[in-house]
């Protein structure tokens, strides 16, 4: 049984998916396996996967017979996983020297906790590489190891997959999976980071997220999936329905959603222009669901913006975001 077990799914990644598997099979830490599920990829992926396979007997390749998704392809390479902890890859980001030598030494030296969570670095196409903004979060003082309750600002980092290392006998204890659809990093993360009785953090970047010149990211493209965010949130709150012991983090997850919600709905090339009305529609149904009894908003602008997209109201979400871009350009 290998000590690490890297699942990376893939599709069209030609151009980037040589360096993504070098970077893990050139690893100081050897005891893995790289399974790399095919997801139907429409160039030369399957190939270059398949000579991977036939150069190093670590990896294993699953080619999917129609494509499924990110989120159904990390769950056919989850299957074949026999590691002790589970590294989930996207293909066209790479892997940092060392990272899995680290990653074992702090999970060895805290007693093989649940879930361990790393940083990770924007890599650019000019060659510039910068870690992420909650790089204070790893180096706060603390105990070494702890749950949520303990450190909250876990919720300020990134809320993805390929940040952490999942002990398998947890995901599996709490048939955690992944959901079709877009955001499905939404509910796979929430709950684990809720779950986990016993989580450490390793100060170190872990993975280098490829920033495209050209674009890339399904998440940045106009598109009606990005309604998928809605039932990501329904199953977010199905566990909780299941885990009456964690009620206490309704309120909490409902004020990340309705964050979460403004992002999708206000960034550029997102939720289509003529689609936008029916989103706070949907919006408003969704939140007067999941609202808690008794939730007070935030305090300040964030709370107010909040408000108006749970309440539906598109006018006063739009006058709010007016009057920030021009108090941004009179300081300016």
């Amino acid at each position: 049984m290998p000590r690490f077990s890297v699942v990376v799914p893939v599709h069209a990644v030609e151009e980037y998916l040589p360096e993504c598997l070098e970077s893990v099979l050139t690893q100081s830490f050897t005891d893995f396996e790289l399974i790399a599920v095919d997801d139907r990829s429409p160039d030369g992926c399957g190939a270059i996967l398949d000579a991977a396979a036939a150069r190093d007997d670590r990896v294993t390749v699953r080619h999917l017979p129609e494509n499924v998704g990110l989120g159904p392809a990390r769950n056919a390479g989850a299957e074949l996983a026999t590691g002790d902890y589970l590294v989930f890859l996207d293909s066209d980001d790479t892997l940092t020297p060392g990272l899995l030598a680290d990653t074992d030494a702090r999970l060895r030296a805290t007693g093989d906790p649940d879930l361990l969570v790393f940083d990770y670095a924007r890599s650019y196409w000019d060659g510039r590489v910068t870690r992420s903004a909650s790089a204070p979060v790893f180096a706060r003082p603390g105990a070494e190891v702890f749950t949520l309750d303990e450190r909250r600002d876990l919720l300020d980092l990134l809320q993805v997959a390929w940040n952490k290392a999942y002990r398998r006998e947890f995901l599996l204890r709490h048939g955690l999976d992944f959901p079709p659809g877009y955001y499905e990093d939404t509910p796979f993360t929430y709950p684990a980071l809720l779950a986990a009785e016993r989580i450490t953090l390793l100060d170190a970047v872990g993975v280098h997220y490829r920033q495209r010149r050209e674009g890339g990211n399904i998440l940045a493209t106009a598109s009606r999936k990005h309604f998928d965010v809605f039932a990501q949130y329904d199953r977010v709150f199905a566990f909780l329905d299941t885990r009456p012991d964690l009620d206490r983090w309704r309120p909490v997850i409902y004020r990340m959603m309705l964050g979460h919600l403004a992002t999708v709905v206000s960034k550029p090339g997102r939720v289509p222009a003529g689609d936008r009305r029916e989103f706070f529609r949907r919006a408003a149904e969704h939140c007067a669901r999941h609202r808690p009894p008794g939730y007070r908003p935030a305090p300040g602008r964030e709370g107010l913006r909040g408000e108006l997209l749970g309440r539906g109201n598109y006018l006063g979400f739009q006058g709010l975001r007016a009057l920030a871009r021009a108090r941004r350009a009179v300081r300016r």
